[in-house]
């Protein structure tokens, strides 16, 4: 993508340029709470498998969802009403392409929740890097009260946001929360009305840009791949990310531009 304003909308999303190098990534189903059918799921999947093959400028991504009340109510379950079980198999390969889709993006990925977010629409926000959440959200992960549990990986996922307790009280339960238990229990970064949520989620998401891009990966990767090893390991593999900055240009540009007293101007080179 390139840094004019711009706009794409598939069927069931829209994407848009805001500013330079950040995009926008809202699902856009209001009419059925933004939950994700086959159609989403398979969307998702190649804006983010696209975008992880050519990132272009893109250096950061707001993912939120359309309208106020809900920002994905998860799986379709009108869509999978009836479904055999072989067809049902057949739709959540597509669903766990999404969720390794989203999982790998190198780029730095903000949740901004607008609303509800139950089932695979919780699992997606513990999926992002952080999440900035409306004072009215509420989560849940009903799954148990379906006959069914987390597939889009919340059982891990959740359990490493807010801890093994937590996270068995409320798979096992299959009780929502809200946007203040989120913040109290490590899901949630900070909470803001609804009408201000987006600014904010734009903006830390500009101030992220603004850095160097190479950093910022090696940064990303670091610590989510740092958390499953053991500390030692940990810290070698951080000394394998710190050496792929040092080479690059913007590795100059920062120290020059600190020297100088100026705003460094990253290429991503």
């Amino acid at each position: 993508m390139n840094n004019s304003q711009s706009t794409s909308t598939y069927e069931t999303l829209i994407i848009e340029q805001q500013g330079d190098h950040v995009v926008q990534i809202t699902l856009n189903r209001p009419q059925a709470a933004n939950a994700f059918n086959t159609l989403m799921a398979e969307q998702l999947m190649r804006v983010f498998e696209d975008i992880s093959l050519d990132r272009g400028d893109v250096r950061c991504i707001v993912l939120t969802g359309a309208g106020e009340k809900a920002f994905c109510a998860g799986g379709d379950l009108k869509e999978r009403n009836g479904m055999s079980d072989e067809t049902w198999g057949r739709q959540h390969l597509v669903y766990e392409r999404m969720v390794r889709a989203i999982k790998d993006c190198p780029i730095p990925i903000i949740g901004a929740v607008n609303g509800a977010a139950y089932g695979g629409g919780c699992e997606i926000s513990c999926l992002v890097d952080f999440l900035y959440v409306a004072d009215h959200a509420r989560f849940a992960l009903p799954e148990t009260s379906l006959g069914i549990i987390p597939g889009a990986g919340g059982t891990q996922t959740l359990a490493r946001a807010v801890g093994e307790r937590r996270a068995k009280e409320i798979m096992l339960t299959a009780s929502p929360f809200s946007a203040q238990q989120a913040l109290d229990w490590g899901l949630a970064n900070a909470i803001f009305p609804g009408e201000s949520l987006l600014e904010a989620a734009l903006e830390t998401a500009s101030k992220i840009a603004g850095n160097a891009p190479v950093a910022v990966r090696q940064v990303k990767q670091a610590i989510h791949r740092g958390l499953q090893m053991s500390l030692s390991d940990g810290l070698a593999f951080e000394i394998e990310a710190y050496n792929r900055t040092v080479p690059t240009q913007d590795r100059r540009e920062g120290v020059l531009a600190f020297n100088e007293k100026r705003k460094p101007d990253f290429k991503g080179e």
